[in-house]
């Protein structure tokens, strides 16, 4: 697919809360880092992640026994079976750990272990007998290995061990500094991890099964592992074997000194992360002073900590950064971080709500090339989905195969199905590949990646909608997941096909081909069922209004129409977002627990112009399902900390119904700041500035050219942008 040449208009390091809107002084580090007085005991709410898009880690800090649990994104089980169940469709694997057995000293003082989220490093500071020891762990994306250095102010501080354990019970083989464990799973699926050991004085060699450290100043682990896998249907999902793959990585990255892979590391990673600046406002000064599962406990009563609230969001934008990156997989349930074989719902790939969830802030927040591990892996899966959807007697429609391409409910990474037919599931995927366009304007993206993937899941549904007596078309036998019963019409299959249909049309309108063909969608989407108002102001989960406003249910399938999607607006359709809202406050105020169902209705509630139910939400989903460590609960979830970012930015801005609509949901908590960087479709980049909760002024960025329509407030402006082009406009949005 075409590799979209990002404009990076923004790449200085991210400015946190303590940062001016213009030109500010330097944010202190402790804005954006995470930092605890102890080391990690628990795996799932207290170890800190590193990634680098395909490996990941989980660093723990322990003092005289290190461990390193380290993933790679494509260790699964199970193979392409079409029509398999949650067991036969394969789970996400763990890869193992590595351990650094320290020779017992002084009990630590002066413990800090931490996350700068700014570098993407994670770091661990102590005292012990007059010593002061120091590590750093990162996952480089331009080396493709975990580092790990310990350090010291003494030289001949380390003796002990380093240990490499894997999860599949292959053995370990050390050879001179070299750790080894190889093996393959039940499906065939070759793997590999190795462990470099560099010391710095004193000696790392071989023992047994282990590489012993004796006198060391310091000393570096390098840290690589894969499969053969490859995304490639035509290859039967399978590659080179990793052997000699991480023996050269592990080569070139042992030729560099560790500065230099360090500075690499961070300068590749803030060419992403820095895109955006987010200042909220002063947080308070004893919040500031807190360790972070302190100032977490501080939060949870009444919130009260901007500070906080900024760090929960860059945060997300951190975790997509760390676990998405091209030429890898996408985030599945457990991003890349997962330490069991058998971890929650498998760790897989789930349509109705999670996968979609973790990709809400790629565009928005100016992290478009996250998004492609998506797109890519919906690229070469669909050519397996639609074997298993022609093959699918239930997909039949009067007897004959069902044309295109759906999905179930559950995926793997070979094109494996798992429970339960899923049909809206393609078109809820399709947004994200014609989101893309929309913020990027890359039209050859469109034209060999896109239009054929969209048109493909319209030709399925061409062949199923079935006519009312009345001539009006409805999704048959639909469900509203995960409530209610099975039947036509199901609000939330009439949206997402609605939506399909429409940015089909859009795609074929930007290329100017199959107007015949765009035409006849057209024709279909006008005799859609559409959203329906019922007896008690609400807007219908069903065709039938059944509807009880007691309902807590976690899920808001009815409200896709709102967000993600765009057929629902206080703008456009103002009777039709009165209902939703009706809906929303039915559901209740809080997640039900779960992070996924916060960031919704932040989201939700932002569309809907409602500020501080917005934010209440964002209180929500941090003093519940949020953990120490900032990763939020499901249990270990990921997908609600990663929409964070994205629902968060509806609130600054939005660009869904056609204009530029500068802070429609700016809460009261939030009176003065600024945010920078953030994506709008059509390709602006825009920053907005706000004081006393009023608008100071906006700079919209124009990268494709083209008129462009700005609101703020009542009053919406026309501005005719050329490509390449700065706009400043001040509070009554004129340009200055």
């Amino acid at each position: 697919m075409s590799r979209v040449p990002m404009v990076m208009f923004c790449l200085a390091i991210v400015c946190g809360p303590a940062c001016a809107a213009e030109g500010g002084a330097a944010t202190p580090a402790d804005d954006l880092t995470l930092w605890y007085a102890q080391p990690a005991s628990k795996w799932m709410t207290e170890a800190l992640p590193i990634g680098n898009g395909r490996l990941g880690g989980m660093i723990f800090g322990t003092v005289e026994a290190e461990r390193i649990q380290f993933n790679e994104d494509s260790l699964w089980t199970g193979d392409e079976n079409p029509f398999g169940d949650y067991k036969t469709m394969g789970e996400y694997q763990a890869f193992g750990d590595v351990f650094v057995r320290l020779a017992a000293g002084d009990a630590p003082t002066n413990y800090r272990r931490e996350l700068s989220i700014a570098e993407a490093v994670a770091r661990v500071t102590y005292q012990s007998g007059g010593v002061t020891f120091r590590r750093e762990f990162f996952c480089s994306n331009p080396d493709q290995v975990l580092v790990a250095r310990f350090s010291a102010d003494k030289p001949g501080a380390y003796t002990g061990t380093v240990e490499l354990a894997d999860m599949h019970k292959a053995q370990t083989a050390a050879e001179e500094n070299r750790l080894t464990a190889a093996g393959s799973l039940a499906n065939g699926m070759k793997y590999e991890s190795q462990v470099l050991v560099l010391a710095d004085g004193g000696s790392a060699a071989a023992a047994g099964d282990k590489i012993e450290l004796k006198g060391c100043n310091g000393f570096t682990l390098l840290v690589a592992a894969g499969t053969d896998y490859l995304l490639d249907h035509t290859k039967n999902w399978r590659g080179l074997p990793p052997h000699e793959r991480l023996a050269q990585q592990l080569k070139a990255a042992s030729a560099k000194p560790y500065d230099a892979l360090k500075a690499a590391h961070v300068k590749d990673y803030q060419s992403l992360f820095g895109r955006v600046r987010l200042d909220l406002g002063p947080a308070p000064a004893d919040r500031r002073a807190l360790a972070t599962d302190a100032r977490l406990k501080a939060y949870k009563p009444d919130g009260g900590d901007v500070g906080l609230e900024t760090l929960v969001v860059q945060f997300g934008r951190y975790l997509l950064i760390s676990c998405s990156r091209p030429g890898g997989l996408p985030a599945n349930l457990q991003g890349l971080w997962n330490d069991k074989n058998n971890p929650p719902w498998h760790g897989d790939y789930h349509a109705d709500i999670n996968v979609q969830e973790a990709y809400w802030s790629a565009e928005s927040t100016n992290l478009s090339e996250c998004a492609l591990p998506l797109l890519d892996y919906f690229r070469d899966q669909r050519h397996a989905w639609a074997k298993a959807t022609a093959a699918a007697k239930e997909l039949q429609v009067d007897g004959k195969p069902a044309r295109g391409w759906t999905v179930r409910y559950s995926q793997n990474i070979t094109g494996g199905l798992g429970w339960r037919w899923y049909p809206p599931g393609n078109a809820w995927y399709c947004q994200h590949v014609w989101e893309h366009y929309a913020f990027t304007g890359d039209k050859t993206y469109l034209k060999d990646h896109a239009y054929p993937i969209l048109r493909e899941a319209c030709e399925f549904w061409e062949g199923r909608l079935k006519a009312l007596p009345d001539g009006r078309l409805v999704c048959p036998q639909g469900w509203s997941p995960e409530h209610g019963p099975t039947e036509d019409g199901v609000s939330h299959e009439q949206q997402l096909v609605w939506d399909l249909f429409g940015n089909t049309i859009e795609a074929a309108d930007a290329l100017g081909i199959d107007k015949d063909y765009r035409d006849k969608l057209a024709a279909l989407r006008a005799k859609l069922v559409g959203p329906q108002i019922g007896k008690w102001g609400q807007l219908q989960e069903w065709m039938v209004d059944r509807d009880d406003p007691k309902d807590k249910h976690r899920h808001l399938s009815h409200l896709v129409a709102v967000f993600p999607g765009r057929q629902i607006s206080p703008l456009t359709t103002p009777d039709l977002a009165a209902a939703a809202k009706k809906s929303l406050e039915a559901r209740g105020e809080k997640g039900e627990g779960m992070a996924w169902s916060s960031a919704w209705k932040i989201a939700l509630w932002a569309r809907l112009l409602e500020p501080e139910r917005a934010y209440e939400m964002l209180k929500c989903q941090i003093a519940g399902p949020t953990y120490p460590n900032l990763c939020t609960a499901g249990p270990f979830q990921l997908d609600g900390g990663f929409a964070a970012p994205g629902s968060v930015c509806e609130m600054f801005l939005q660009s869904h119904v056609g204009l530029l609509h500068l802070l429609p949901a700016l809460p009261k908590a939030w009176p003065t700041g600024s945010v920078k960087g953030l994506r709008a479709r059509d390709g602006y980049e825009v920053d907005i500035a706000w004081k006393d909760g009023k608008l100071t002024e906006a700079v919209i960025r124009s990268r494709m050219g083209g008129a462009c329509k700005v609101r703020y407030g009542e009053k919406t402006v026309d501005l005719k942008t050329e490509a390449g082009k700065t706009y400043r406009l001040d509070a009554a949005l004129a340009v200055k």
